[in-house]
C-alpha cells in the first residue's frame, strides 16, 4: 500500500483532488454534476489525439503536428461536403488525408532520420498553411443532423466520442503491456541504437505510430467538426501542447523508453479540468496557454529531479 502510494500516478490523483476542492471552494457551481456532464463533452479530441502522442513519447520522438492535421483533415471534409459529397465518403478521405500526413512525418523521421523535432516542427506550419489556403480560411459549417450525432449520440449509455476514446486507449494498453509492438517501442525510446543493432525493425516501428497519430487526429478532426458543426482551418489550435502535456504529466519521460496508459488517463483529466476552470471562472482562455505551458515546465522539472534522486540512490 505504501509503495502504490509514493507512485507518480498517486501523485496525480492527489494533485486532481486537491485542484477541484479548490475549484469547488472558489466556484461551487463548476463541480456540480451538471456542470460536469456539460464540460466532458469538450475532452473526447484531446483524450483520443493525446494517447498516439504518448507513444511517440515513449519511442523517443515527438508530433508537433496533431492540431495542424486535425484542421487539414477537418477542412478536408468541410469541401468535400460542400462540393455534394456524400457524409461517409468525405469522412473516409478525412481519415485518408490524417493518416497520410502522419505518413509523411513518418517517413520523414524513420527513412530519412531527421529529428521528429525539426520534421513535425515544418509540418505543422505546412498542414496548416494548406488548411488555410484551400479553404481561404472561411468556416464550413451546416451539416446533416445524422453527421452531429456523431458527437451527441450516444451507446450503451456511453458518449459515441467515449466510446471511440475508450477502443483507442484499451487498443494502446494492450500494445503496450502485451504485444511484441509495445515492447518493441520501449526498446527504441530506451536506446534506438541498440534496438536497431539487436534486429528490431524501427524505422517500421516508428511509421507506424506516426501513420497511427495522424489517423487518431482525424478521427478528432471529424468529432470536433461534428461537435461545432463548423469546419475551419484554425480547429486544433494548441492541441499539440495539451496532448504533449497529458502525456509528460502522466510520467511519460521526454526523453522516451517510458509511459503508461492509466499515467496518461490522469494527465488528461487533469489537463481538462484545468482548462476548463480557467476558462470557467476567469473567462478568459488565454490564460490556459499559460497554465498548460507552466505545467509543462513543471512536470518536465520534476522527472529531471525524481530521475536524480533515483540515480542518487542508486549510487549510494
Amino acid at each position: 500500500m505504501r509503495r502504490i502510494l509514493q507512485t507518480h500516478e498517486a501523485a496525480l490523483a492527489v494533485l486532481l483532488i486537491v485542484g477541484l476542492a479548490v475549484a469547488g471552494t472558489m466556484d461551487p457551481t463548476f463541480v456540480s454534476l451538471r456542470a460536469q456532464t456539460l464540460l466532458s463533452t469538450h475532452v473526447w479530441e484531446l483524450a483520443i489525439v493525446a494517447v498516439p502522442t504518448m507513444l511517440i513519447i515513449v519511442s523517443g520522438g515527438i508530433d508537433l503536428s496533431v492540431g495542424s492535421i486535425v484542421a487539414l483533415a477537418a477542412v478536408a471534409f468541410g469541401l468535400l461536403v460542400e462540393a455534394g459529397w456524400a457524409v461517409p465518403w468525405a469522412a473516409a478521405v478525412a481519415l485518408v488525408v490524417g493518416a497520410a500526413c502522419g505518413s509523411v512525418n513518418g517517413w520523414l523521421v524513420a527513412r530519412l532520420r531527421v529529428h521528429p523535432l525539426i520534421v513535425t516542427l515544418a509540418t505543422m506550419a505546412v498542414f496548416r498553411g494548406v488548411a488555410e489556403g484551400v479553404s481561404l480560411a472561411r468556416p464550413l459549417s451546416g451539416y446533416s443532423e445524422g453527421f452531429r450525432q456523431l458527437s451527441e449520440g450516444r451507446l450503451g449509455g456511453m458518449p459515441l466520442p467515449g466510446v471511440v476514446f475508450l477502443i483507442v486507449v484499451l487498443a494502446a494498453g494492450i500494445a503496450m503491456r502485451k504485444t511484441t509492438v509495445g515492447r518493441q517501442i520501449v526498446a527504441i525510446g530506451l536506446n534506438e541504437v541498440a534496438a536497431r543493432y539487436s534486429g528490431l525493425r524501427v524505422a517500421r516501428v516508428k511509421m507506424l505510430l506516426y501513420a497511427g497519430s495522424g489517423l487518431a487526429c482525424a478521427v478528432a478532426a471529424l468529432l470536433l467538426v461534428a461537435r461545432n458543426n463548423t469546419a475551419k482551418a484554425d480547429l486544433g489550435t494548441g492541441l499539440e501542447l495539451e496532448a504533449i502535456t497529458c502525456a509528460v504529466l502522466g510520467g511519460t519521460r521526454i526523453e522516451g523508453g517510458t509511459g503508461n496508459v492509466f499515467g496518461l488517463l490522469l494527465g488528461i483529466v487533469l489537463i481538462h479540468e484545468t482548462r476548463e476552470f480557467v476558462s470557467w471562472h476567469w473567462k478568459q482562455s488565454e490564460l490556459n496557454l499559460i497554465v498548460i505551458g507552466v505545467l509543462l515546465l513543471a512536470s518536465v522539472l520534476a522527472q529531471r529531479a525524481l530521475a536524480g534522486r533515483t540515480a542518487s540512490e542508486g549510487t549510494s
